[in-house]
């Protein structure tokens, strides 16, 4: 299907010789542009470096190197020579619209870089659902029905001048919203709120989580993914872990009513019905943040609150066009499309549609900032990029082309929290970030 393709890619392959020191015991790869985002037929240039190797010990003198067309397909794979330091360089380019990852091993050294070409052309694998807006709400009426009956616990803080509490709120179906509630201790006048959505996993929440962003001076709600208590052992949770939350990110995904993601997102829906009817809320600013899963559930809630929600801040968002493989396309976590054992994959691949971030990305009307990596094989860039194409609202992208899902020394997420922090300091003031950089 991609010969026309892997014709130009074969032509335009080549490979350099590059000497500089070394430093990791792995390979660092970089673009020869600084967010790795090119036009159709113009070239990437990925340079090779192998780093951080122990005292005495060689480099490798070759790597396998496989290139995946939107992290799904394999177009090309091979071997390159190194020169005696470790490096090199390969080139690549694409005439459509999509997402190259270049991806290096040489015995346990390895490294990961991606390019993306005319992103902003990328669109939705498959169409929405023509009752999606009518199934979410149904779902948030189901939510208003329930009093969420708050219930706040004083606890010690971790921060001097900031007061913290447990906080409890009722969700659907008879579950609970558990997290923490952090404020300057003597504020003047109203805050702005802040809500933070946590990321893939069964753990407890830290305190300075909430506390540092409200010494910083937001009214802070940090929930938990779970319904579970926020502070118990690690025990706890790995027993959790190991029994009832095992594999809850497929738990129910063969039935739009029954998926383990419509209680996460409504408690979502239910902490934004809470700040918004504290007194010490200043009415205006209501921003979300996170990560991953985290990330996911950022982008819902603004769509799902966008007469509220101000801003969305969302790293390496997770659930981005759960369907892509009809698209020739990586399918982002929690990988609903390949999760079907024993179950009616097509019943799975529907109900994905209801969950899909792509889905809702129309609705959200408020500034919108994306972190993604283009080396990130958990939740592929192309899905992201197409939940990006779809927001209604002004959209900020961080394109990070050899950051892979976690930070990490040689790739880190520095370039995305350079830019949060701005955005958050200019928001938390009743500013634009958009408007408000230079």
């Amino acid at each position: 299907m991609h010969v026309p393709l892997k014709k130009t890619l074969l032509a335009t392959l080549g490979l350099t010789a590059i000497y500089s020191s070394l430093w990791a015991a792995e390979f660092k790869i970089r673009t020869d542009r600084e967010d790795g985002i090119y036009q159709p037929g113009e070239s990437v240039i990925w340079s090779i470096e192998t780093v951080n190797l122990e005292e005495g010990e060689a480099a490798p003198k070759s790597a396998h190197y496989r290139i995946l067309l939107n992290g799904l397909d394999e177009w090309f794979s091979g071997e390159i020579p190194l020169d005696s330091q470790g490096k090199a360089s390969i080139s690549g380019t694409k005439q459509e619209p999509g997402t190259l990852l270049l991806k290096l091993q040489s015995g346990d050294v390895k490294g990961n870089s991606g390019a993306a070409f005319s992103p902003k052309e990328l669109a939705p694998s498959i169409e929405r659902p023509a009752d999606f807006d009518e199934f979410w709400a149904s779902k948030k009426a189901m939510a208003d029905s329930v009093a969420l009956n708050p219930v706040l616990i004083p606890e010690e803080s971790t921060k001097d001048g900031v007061e913290l509490w447990q906080v409890t709120l009722d969700n659907i179906n008879d579950t609970k919203v558990r997290g923490q509630l952090a404020r300057p201790e003597k504020a003047e006048g109203k805050l702005p709120a802040l809500l933070i959505v946590q990321w893939a996993g069964v753990y407890p929440l830290q305190k300075p989580w909430a506390c540092n962003r409200a010494a910083d001076g937001w009214l802070t709600l940090n929930i938990l993914a779970h319904d579970l208590p926020v502070y118990e052992n690690k025990e706890f949770y790995a027993q959790k872990s190991k029994g009832p939350l095992k594999g809850y990110t497929a738990q129910g995904n063969d039935d739009r009513e029954t998926s383990y993601f419509l209680r996460m997102y409504l408690s979502c829906y239910q902490a934004v019905r809470y700040l918004q009817e504290r007194d010490d809320w200043d009415g205006e600013i209501l921003v979300v943040v996170g990560s991953s899963q985290g990330g996911m559930q950022t982008l819902v809630t603004a769509a799902l609150c966008n007469d509220v929600v101000t801003a969305a801040l969302a790293k390496i968002p997770a659930g981005c066009d759960l369907n892509g493989p009809m698209a020739g396309r990586a399918p982002g976590w929690p990988n609903w499309y390949n999760a079907v054992e024993n179950k009616d994959k097509t019943a799975v691949r529907k109900a994905a549609e209801y969950y899909d971030v792509v889905n809702f990305s129309s609705l959200i009307e408020c500034p919108t900032l994306i972190g993604l990596g283009l080396a990130d094989i958990t939740c592929p860039p192309s899905g992201v990029f197409a939940v990006a194409n779809e927001i209604e609202g002004p959209v900020e992208l961080v394109s990070m082309p050899s950051a892979g899902h976690k930070s990490t020394k040689v790739n880190p997420h520095k370039p995305f929290y350079v830019v949060e922090s701005l955005w958050l300091n200019t928001l938390r003031e009743g500013g634009n970030p958009l408007t408000s950089q230079q």
